[in-house]
């Protein structure tokens, strides 16, 4: 048959365990994939009700079940088959950081995921025996390995719940002292890359605060923690090439965001709208910062450029000019504006 055939599978299906839910079909195989959710009763699902009881838990819970869904698709799903996007099964997840999103919901009803799926097909003609195995072989695999509280690693995540919430309580803590950012000892800073925003596997030096800033914080869940406090204020940082300041600089950016269990800088924060600001190397300048805006700009003191002016042009006719000659008139009447 036609890969038109498959809109016939657009509703609502009762798998027992779950219900699935196709909510768009795709038009074929290299269009963006079909989008389906996946709804878990809450006594199915198992989550503990304390894990979700404030919105930074209820993220934290969301964040790790969609990371749970995205390794059970590692493990589970085949993967391509035949042209296109045909047998991807996906599920849109953040890198390091922890953010809202509606990939994963969790609520009195219980959970629900949205994922993408690419219908599979050979050419124009669909593959419905691979189509089958997708949804009655690879999806029911994932919803129980990534979906089911009693499949997971019940301390992992408290750990990664527990670790949220003091990330957010950190950041309050910060407005309470006056301060603007905090970075525990410890810390693993740098990447592995410029490009891979992993921690770095080996030969990271922990972060270890000078004297003069050391602070302590008394987090709900971690308990005591000692770090650099950075005051409101101008605070330079200073040190020879390759010391490491661009690597304590990016972390304190990404400091407005929440960070998951492992990743290095989950005990790293800044106030929520802490502004960043460049200058462009041996260029004097002096920034103003907006206070309403986290993406302030800053203005060059540098003196505006003098436009050059423009070159006469030559006349192209040598008929001399007269005051009384009229330009561009017309004898058209204006028309009204149609409806």
């Amino acid at each position: 048959r036609g890969y038109k055939a498959y809109k016939d599978l657009k509703g609502s299906y009762d798998f027992g365990s779950f219900r699935l839910e196709i909510d768009h079909v795709q038009g074929d195989p290299f269009a963006a994939p079909s989008r389906i959710s996946v709804l878990v009763p809450a006594a199915r699902a198992g989550l503990p009700e304390e894990l979700w009881a404030t919105r930074s838990r209820k993220t934290a819970l969301e964040d790790i079940l969609g990371k749970a869904v995205a390794a059970a698709i590692g493990r589970h799903v085949k993967g391509r088959r035949g042209i296109g996007k045909s047998g991807e099964i996906a599920i849109a997840t953040s890198g390091q950081q922890v953010l809202r999103r509606n990939a994963v919901l969790v609520g009195e009803f219980g959970v629900e995921a949205r994922l993408t799926l690419g219908l599979p097909a050979a050419g124009r003609t669909i593959l419905a025996r691979d189509a089958e195995e997708m949804l009655f072989g690879e999806l029911p695999q994932v919803v129980a390995a990534g979906l089911l509280f009693a499949q997971l690693s019940g301390d992992e995540v408290r750990r990664h719940v527990a670790s949220v919430e003091d990330q957010d309580v950190l950041r309050g803590w910060l407005a309470a002292e006056g301060l603007v950012a905090f970075v525990a000892d410890g810390s693993i800073l740098p990447r592995r890359t410029g490009i891979d925003d992993r921690p770095l596997a080996a030969g990271a030096i922990p972060f270890a605060s000078p004297q003069s800033l050391l602070r302590s914080a008394t987090l709900p869940n971690a308990g005591e923690i000692r770090g650099m406090a950075v005051p409101a204020g101008v605070t330079l940082i200073v040190g020879g090439g390759f010391h490491g300041k661009s690597t304590l600089l990016h972390a304190l950016e990404l400091g407005v965001y929440n960070h998951r269990p492992g990743d290095g800088r989950e005990q790293v924060a800044t106030e929520r709208f802490g502004p960043r600001t460049a200058a462009p190397s041996s260029t004097s300048t002096s920034a103003r910062l907006s206070t309403t805006s986290p993406w302030a700009a800053t203005p060059s003191t540098s003196p505006p450029k003098t436009p050059a002016a423009a070159p006469r042009r030559r006349p192209t006719s040598s008929r001399p000019w007269s005051a009384a000659a009229t330009c561009c008139s017309s004898t058209k009447t204006p028309r009204p504006p149609t409806s």
